[in-house]
């Protein structure tokens, strides 16, 4: 039986069924459980009977169960439409930072509810299947040794001697051949049969089995993340580019079963902190104004240590060079997915002195910690306290923009919200704190 279950991040799940019918069996838990322990216990914590999200979105499939863990700016509980608006929000998300190409798939069927982000995933993987089994599979040299009719290569004597000593007219031989069986269309052929044993989709299923029918003759590999690597930048493959992302992502997060009893299971999880730093950066990149510079990840050494040979950097999310009539203003910001209290917002200490250190290496007077929010919020201006002549600023702003369109779909207008705001900081008047 297929079922499909939205949580929000931080949300529970657990053996007792919910006000929204949601609950895990005891094999669904227990393949949680072990999956989480294989990674650092990062995606979830265990509570009594269930799981407890953190702040990872994406998918998890457990035989016919998947669970997609959505993302949420608001502390709001969660009704069933409101599943629907952020599970669309999560796919925007992911195609515009380049997690998922949704273009190869209609837009009507995007949106229709039975379709998980991980079957969105599986029909992109065998629409590019179905393309390069149409252009042709590469083929390429490979050294094969074993008895051929002809002598050709090199004759293995050892070999010769133990196998063909009453058959002289067969020859032991290490040789190359040409042909298709090579680590990439072994990573493909992969691919199909993992999605096989994880799909519960009839229509799916049907296209494997037709795909992989035409698929040349093939010895099955077992695929690890050194195969991926060991593929380097070779531009013979770039037409296979998109397949083989899709496949890195299947076969290294896919965990079959092997215990009687058990699901095979499949997890697919984003840092959402990580994914709405992504997004804010590209929202800003589209903003078109001359002159304004925006780099990401921008880095300065901080403290090093030659004895022990050790360093550590600082590295705000962004930082913003404005054009403005005394010249270039710099901008740091920080963005933070969290939920701060609607009526007294408090940054944690960690982040404020984070800002004052950002402040002072990159030479700003001002910077942000950029929050996500549904409703409108009035911003926050500290300043930070330090000895200052009266023409001297030191702040930084807590800044909120809005996930959220007006038609309740992701906002694509936040990089022109975030500019205006570092704007209105510009012509607002100073507040110098005095001793």
């Amino acid at each position: 039986m297929r079922r499909l279950l939205q949580v929000f991040e931080h949300e529970r799940l657990t053996r007792r069924p919910d006000a929204l019918g949601r609950f895990l069996s005891e094999v669904e838990l227990a393949r949680l459980y072990d999956f989480n322990d294989r990674h650092d216990n990062k995606y979830f914590t265990g509570i009594r009977d269930g799981v407890k999200f953190k702040s990872y979105v994406g998918v998890i499939q457990i035989g016919g169960l998947t669970i997609e863990v959505l993302p949420k700016s608001d502390r709001n509980k969660g009704e069933e439409s409101e599943y629907w608006v952020w599970h669309s929000v999560l796919l925007d998300m992911l195609r515009i930072c380049k997690k998922i190409n949704v273009h190869t798939v209609s837009e009507t069927n995007l949106r229709k509810r039975h379709h998980s982000i991980l079957e969105l995933y599986f029909e992109m993987y065998l629409d590019e299947v179905e393309v390069l089994l149409r252009q042709g599979l590469i083929k390429k040299y490979r050294r094969k040794a074993g008895n051929t009719p002809s002598l050709k290569g090199q004759i293995l004597f050892a070999q010769q001697i133990q196998q063909n000593l009453i058959h002289q007219e067969r020859f032991f031989t290490k040789h190359q051949v040409y042909d298709h069986e090579n680590v990439v269309n072994q990573i493909l052929m992969e691919g199909l049969q993992a999605i096989s044993e994880l799909t519960q989709s009839p229509s799916l299923n049907q296209r494997i089995a037709q795909l992989t029918v035409l698929f040349p003759p093939i010895r099955r590999k077992e695929i690890q993340a050194r195969h991926f690597q060991g593929l380097g930048d070779d531009r013979a493959l770039s037409r296979y580019q998109k397949a083989l992302n899709i496949a890195k992502m299947i076969l290294l997060n896919y965990s079959p079963d092997i215990q009687s009893g058990r699901e095979n299971m499949l997890a697919l999880m984003f840092d959402m902190n990580v994914l709405w730093e992504e997004y804010v950066y590209r929202m800003l990149l589209r903003v078109k104004i001359p002159g304004l510079k925006v780099e990401p990840q921008n880095q300065m050494r901080f403290w090093e240590n030659t004895t022990l040979g050790r360093s550590r950097n600082v590295r705000p999310d962004l930082v913003i060079s404005m054009p403005t009539a005394d010249g270039l203003e710099t901008f740091v910001i920080d963005t933070k997915w969290k939920v701060l209290d609607a009526n007294f917002p408090r940054p944690s200490d960690d982040d404020l002195k984070q800002m004052f250190v950002y402040n002072a290496y990159w030479k700003s007077s001002r910077s942000m910690l950029l929050y996500p929010t549904t409703f409108p919020r009035q911003e926050v201006l500290g300043h930070f306290w330090v000895q200052h002549s009266m023409d001297e600023v030191n702040e930084c702003k807590l800044g909120f923009v809005g996930v959220l369109n007006n038609q309740g779909r992701l906002n694509l207008e936040i990089g022109q919200s975030i500019v205006e705001k570092l704007k209105l900081s510009l012509s607002s008047k100073p507040q110098i704190p005095r001793n």
